[in-house]
Order: C-alpha cells, then sequence, then structure tokens
C-alpha cells in the first residue's frame, strides 16, 4: 500500500520563481524556467525528501485574479484545485519588487482557506539583503528570505516545512481518491462592479471537492497525493505526443477522469509536461501530456523551445506512446516526423486518431453536398454523343444523366467502411509504423476512448515480453531462410537466435556474414517473428554476431607446417 504524502503548494503572482523553487526542492528540472512570464500553466508535481521525511510539491501558475482571459482564468481554476488538497501553502514574492497590491490580494485570499500559510521572500541572495523582507510581515508574521537561484535560506526552508507538527497529511473522507467536481470549475470568478474586469471571490479557493470511489479509473488527485509507484510494481509509462492543438490534453482529461490540463483552442497552451497517476482496473499508469512538438524553425520564443526539449525527454523515457492525430485534418508531415522520433526512440506506439466526431461530420456534410449538386441537375435531358465503329457506322452512348448519379450518392456516410478507408491511408502515410495499432476516438465526447486502456495494456505486455531461446530456435528452424532478399554475396545462414532484452525486445543472431545483414533481410526476419509472436505496437531490434574475417595464414603457427621447415625462421 503506497503511503499517503503530505501537500506543499506553491502559489504567487507571475514571474516571481515559482519554478525555480520547485525545481530545487524536488531536485529537478521539471518546469521550465524562462524571464518571460506566465510560462507555468498547468500543475506540476514532484516530490521532495530532507532528513528522511518526504512530501508532495506542487508548482503552480502565476495567478492574476483580475485577468479575464481565458488561459488565466483556466490558470486559477487549476490553483484552486491544488490549493483545496495542500497541507501547506507557500506564497512566493519578488522581495526587489518590494510589496504590490496584487501580493496583497493573494495573501488575503489563502487565509481565508484556513491553510498553514508561509511567505517566501525570493531573490535574496545575501544576509544584508534580508532588510527587503520587512514590507512583507504585512502579510503575515511567518517570513522567510530565500533564492531560488543560489540555493539561499532553503535549509531553513525544509527544517520548518519538515519539523514536528509541521506538514499533515490531509484528511480524505471516503476511498481518498478526489476529483474536483464540476462546481470546482464554474463560474468562481465574479466580474468586478463598474469595471468590466473580474475578480476572485474568496470562495475562489475553496470550490467543491468530492470523494469519489476507487472503480471506474478515477484520478488520484492533489488531495490525496501518494508515493508514485515503479516500474517495478508494473506501471506503465504513457506519453501523449502530437502536433499542437491536436487534442492531447483534452485527450489527458478523459483518461485521468478529471480537468488536469488546461485545455483551450490556443495551439501550445501546454508547455510543461503534466504528469497524472492513473489507476484503473488492476493496472497502474502515469500519463504525461507533452507540449505540441513542432519544426525548430517554426519554435522561435524560448520557452517554446524549451517545451519541446522537454517533450522529446519525456517520450524517451516512456513506455508506451500515444501518438495523437487530428483526424479532421488527416496525417501530416509533422505528424510523421513525430511518429520518426518515438520509432528512433524504440518506444511502443499506438496511433490515436482523434477528433473521429468531427471526421464524420466533415464527411456526412460533404456527402449532403453532392447530393444536393445532384439533386439540382435532375431533369436534365441525356445527351446522345455519337462515336465511330470499327466498320465506319456511327452508334450512339447516352451520357449519364444526374438522376443516374443520384443513385450513387445517397446523402449518407458508412462510419465503419469510412473508418477502413480511412485506416488504408493512415498506413500509408506511417508505413514505418506498420506495426503499430490504430484506433479512432473522440477525446471530447469520450468516444471509443475506454478501448485505450485495454489496447495500452495488449502493447505493454508486447513491449515486456521474453521469448525462450529454445522457442526461438525452434521458429528459425521453420522460417525459410531463402525468402529473404539480400545482395549479400553469400548465402545467408543463422546458426543461433536468442533473445537479449526487453522494452524493446532486443534478439541477437549468429551468422555465416561478414557484414551486417541488409535492412531488407533484417525486416523479413521481423515480418516472420512477428507472425508468430505477439509484440503488437514494439519496435523489434535485431544485434548481429557476425563471423569474423581471418587473414590466410595469419594464425598458423609452425607446429602447422605439416613437418616442413618455416623458412621464415632460424632452426639452428
Amino acid at each position: 500500500m503506497t503511503e499517503q504524502l503530505p501537500s506543499v503548494v506553491i502559489v504567487g503572482r507571475p514571474n516571481v520563481g515559482k519554478s525555480t523553487i520547485f525545481n530545487r526542492l524536488t531536485g529537478t528540472r521539471r518546469s521550465i524556467v524562462t524571464n518571460e512570464p506566465g510560462i507555468t500553466r498547468d500543475r506540476i508535481y514532484g516530490t521532495a525528501n530532507w532528513q528522511g521525511r518526504s512530501f508532495e510539491v506542487v508548482d503552480t501558475g502565476g495567478i492574476v485574479p483580475d485577468d479575464k482571459a481565458a488561459i488565466p482564468r483556466e490558470i486559477l481554476r487549476q490553483a484552486q484545485v491544488a490549493i483545496q488538497g495542500a497541507s501547506q501553502l507557500l506564497l512566493v514574492v519578488d522581495a526587489r519588487a518590494g510589496l504590490t497590491p496584487l501580493d496583497s490580494e493573494l495573501a488575503n485570499l489563502l487565509r481565508r482557506t484556513g491553510k498553514p500559510l508561509l511567505i517566501l521572500a525570493n531573490k535574496i541572495d545575501t544576509q544584508m539583503q534580508e532588510s527587503l523582507t520587512a514590507p512583507f510581515y504585512e502579510l503575515s508574521n511567518n517570513v522567510l528570505p530565500v533564492s531560488a537561484e543560489h540555493g539561499y535560506g532553503f535549509d531553513e526552508l525544509l527544517d520548518t516545512l519538515t519539523s514536528s507538527g509541521g506538514l499533515q497529511v490531509e484528511p480524505v473522507p471516503g476511498s481518498g481518491g478526489l476529483h474536483a467536481s464540476p462546481e470546482a470549475f464554474s463560474a468562481r470568478v465574479e466580474p468586478a462592479p463598474g469595471s468590466g474586469r473580474l475578480r476572485a471571490s474568496p470562495e475562489a479557493f475553496s470550490a467543491n471537492v468530492e470523494p469519489v470511489s476507487s472503480s471506474g479509473g478515477q484520478l488520484e488527485d492533489a488531495p490525496a497525493p501518494q508515493e508514485e509507484p515503479s516500474a517495478a510494481d508494473g506501471l506503465i509509462n504513457v506519453a501523449i505526443i502530437g502536433r499542437p492543438n491536436v487534442g492531447k490534453s483534452t485527450m489527458l482529461n478523459r483518461l485521468a477522469g478529471a480537468e488536469r490540463s488546461i485545455v483551450s483552442d490556443i495551439p501550445g497552451t501546454t508547455r510543461d509536461a503534466v504528469d497524472t497517476i492513473v489507476k484503473h482496473g488492476d493496472r497502474t499508469y502515469r500519463f504525461v501530456d507533452t507540449a505540441g512538438i513542432r519544426r525548430k524553425g517554426k519554435t522561435k520564443l524560448v520557452a517554446e523551445k524549451l517545451s519541446v526539449v522537454m517533450a522529446r525527454r519525456h517520450l524517451e523515457q516512456a513506455d508506451v506512446a500515444l501518438l495523437i492525430v487530428d483526424a479532421s485534418t488527416g496525417v501530416t508531415a509533422g505528424d510523421a516526423n513525430i511518429a520518426g522520433y518515438a520509432e528512433q526512440s524504440g518506444r511502443s506506439v499506438i496511433i490515436v486518431m482523434n477528433k473521429w466526431d468531427l471526421a464524420l461530420e466533415a464527411a456526412a456534410e460533404k456527402a449532403e453536398r453532392e447530393l444536393e449538386h445532384a439533386n439540382s441537375r435532375i431533369g436534365h435531358v441525356a445527351v446522345p454523343r455519337f462515336r465511330r465503329t470499327p466498320g465506319g457506322a456511327r452508334s450512339h452512348k447516352t451520357k449519364h444523366t444526374s438522376a443516374a448519379r443520384k443513385k450513387a450518392v445517397t446523402g449518407k456516410v458508412n462510419p465503419a467502411q469510412l473508418l477502413m478507408d480511412y485506416e488504408k491511408l493512415v498506413r500509408t502515410r506511417f508505413k514505418f509504423l506498420d506495426y503499430a495499432p490504430i484506433v479512432f476516438v473522440s477525446a471530447l465526447t469520450g468516444e471509443r476512448s475506454e478501448k485505450l486502456f485495454d489496447l495500452i495494456d495488449r502493447v505493454a505486455d508486447a513491449r515486456r515480453r521474453r521469448i525462450s531461446t529454445g522457442e526461438l530456435n525452434r521458429w528459425l528452424s521453420q522460417v525459410d531462410l531463402e525468402r529473404g532478399t539480400s545482395p549479400a554475396a553469400r548465402k545467408v545462414k543463422i546458426y543461433y537466435v536468442t533473445q537479449a532484452a526487453t522494452s524493446p525486445p532486443t534478439f541477437i543472431i549468429f551468422t555465416n556474414q561478414s557484414k551486417r545483414l541488409h535492412f531488407s533481410y533484417e525486416r523479413f526476419l521481423e515480418n516472420q517473428l512477428r507472425k508468430s509472436f505477439d509484440f503488437i505496437g514494439a519496435p523489434l531490434r535485431f544485434l548481429q554476431r557476425m563471423k569474423e574475417k581471418r587473414e590466410r595464414g595469419h594464425d598458423r603457427s609452425p607446429s602447422h607446417s605439416r613437418g616442413k621447415p618455416n623458412r621464415g625462421v632460424d632452426t639452428r
């Protein structure tokens, strides 16, 4: 049973150093840090350890209660969910900038939640600068000077957090699994009278959070932080990758069963990688929502470049990659490039054609337009067209009228047939991922999304499958190796096959060749192997033990000269 951890939530206005403090406490570089404000948007989770005690650290986006734009409002809602399950609140302020009205407003709102509050006066590099913290004692008596960049004051901060009676685990009613209710994400941001702007009400940080049963694959979210399971416990790491604005964050929310990631129509909304632990049935998954990957030439902002680097790094740490493709627009060159990244990294791949509901609507609209076009031409008289026969006589052929074409156009779309035709097109664009399964879903409506869990289980099991050496060599004896095409001068003979590793499955083959087998021959072996064993979604790797070249007479010793004296050696 996993141990429940207390949660420390970092909040504050934009660009005061929250992400740097998060990275310093967790000893990682999970959160992207730049001079540009508003980089962090979603909730970022990590674990800190100090003198034998562990606690969870949550990084939130910069809160601007008066901002009425879509993304700042979503940032406020994400912070609201994190604060609801917090054991300790850390309000980060910029000591060099001094006390601002926004700092005072946030402190008042946080005090009304009833949670323990500690003010972190950041950007205090030396003891001589601690006088800059004086104005912040208006907010609380608990003020600590720290420097996130240089680590000044963090020993005292960690001692304060882990002191006896400091951090307490928040009691969770029911099963311990919590998810935010619809009211938690409803209109908790009210318009300020007379200004037309928005302000956060005191209840903005105390939205309803309802306990749910552990069944049904609900998310173990911030109110019930626990120690993360490891791969030894059967944890499956799943990276959600794809181009910007294809529905990755919506897919994460659908799989997690909660509003875990901010969803917006604006491309590039997700910056940091957002990970979530989800329990579904007897399996545990860690889903990682990555930033949209674009070509290097189109990434101009530093934060966007860093987010792409972080996305590829999390892809390399995953077991299974969900490649999200917008089915309403089809497979693009960018999708193919991202699929190439996944294949090169050795990840198992599932191609998820998202927005299938929009693709069906587009196909239905096209069929209706064709039907209207056919109806508009009904009544046209067939025009005889004459052609010459071989004998010289003229014969006529009746032209197809719009009435005849109407019989072929019904204005209705067969979803099953459309899915089959679409899958053929996808296979054509992803020829190098012919082993990857394809699933058509709608993350927004949830249509067919429940099939993803079973498919992820199957792909993860195939990735970790190990075939015994005896079974492999029995399979090898049944394979017609002469069918494999190879430009090698010598006939290919394979003496022995064994599996060296899993994740991905790696095989060692012993051959009579002095050079590496041609890639076409390796593809032949891979296809034959997949026919006999279930390696769905998993890339296969081959390592070849080649026959060493020996120079003629190089290893021959004088004792092997058949009794004749060696002329190169003085025998006297």
